[in-house]
């Protein structure tokens, strides 16, 4: 019994350690694109079913390699074990990830669409704006405590990618817009009519960057608590076929 005991707390300890090794792993290689598993501008790891990896092995292989085409690199500077112990912390992200949500979905799209014209920045399934990111897959890519935080503290919820920059000209103009592209002497710029703007530097007075605030409004004060939940819901189904 004693010994059994021990070899328990060994087991425990021995858990806990990996665990921690895995996270400093992720937070080291991982959490620039996917930030805590949820809140990064790439895809979400808080979910029981990973797209793209539905099996161990094959969570295993797209550390180990990327995932061509795609934005996922192979990894750099890890042993097998390492990326082992990644791959269980990532696994780790989904047990507790909610399947479902309270809310209506059908309400929610119809609030979506109409309450505060979400469909004017943002494109689902190629319909809609382009001044915000495309939502289409976004119940595959952000858990419902992350979509909740965009729509009431946005700016608690940036993901890189669409940067606000506002560009005062010398002539007094003044253009602003998601930042697409930059270098030492241009600058060009998606405006509010998903128009590009392409702006010479040395034409400039001043740039402004809105690096902490995000485009997106603040929504806290106008949904109530149960349109909320509707909306949220609706996000959440949006999977794009996934």
């Amino acid at each position: 019994m004693r010994l059994s005991r021990i070899l328990l707390f060994a087991t425990c300890l021995a858990a806990g350690a990996w665990a921690q090794t895995g996270q400093k792993l992720y937070q080291f290689h991982c959490a620039f694109c996917h930030g805590k598993g949820d809140d990064g501008f790439a895809a979400n790891l808080v979910t029981p079913n990973l797209v793209h990896a539905p099996t161990d092995t094959s969570l295993l292989n797209i550390i180990r390699n990327g995932i061509p085409g795609t934005d996922m690199p192979p990894a750099l500077g890890m042993t097998d074990a390492e990326m082992s112990e990644v791959a269980g912390y990532v696994r780790s992200l989904g047990r507790s990830a909610p399947t479902s949500v309270p809310g209506d979905t059908a309400k929610g799209k119809v609030l979506y669409s109409t309450k505060v014209g979400c469909s004017g920045c943002h494109m689902v399934e190629g319909k809609g704006g382009r001044s915000g990111p495309d939502l289409t897959q976004i119940g595959a890519m952000r858990s419902p405590s992350n979509l909740r935080t965009s729509i009431v503290a946005p700016d608690a919820a940036m993901v890189g990618g669409w940067t606000m920059v506002h560009a005062t000209m010398k002539d007094g103009r003044k253009i602003s817009g998601i930042r697409l592209n930059e270098d030492n002497f241009s600058l060009s710029l998606r405006d509010g009519k998903a128009q590009l703007q392409t702006i010479d530097k040395s034409a400039t007075s001043a740039i402004q960057r809105d690096i902490n605030k995000s485009s997106m409004p603040n929504y806290s004060k106008v949904f109530s608590a149960e349109e909320l939940d509707n909306v949220i819901a609706y996000l959440f189904s949006l999977r794009g076929g996934l």
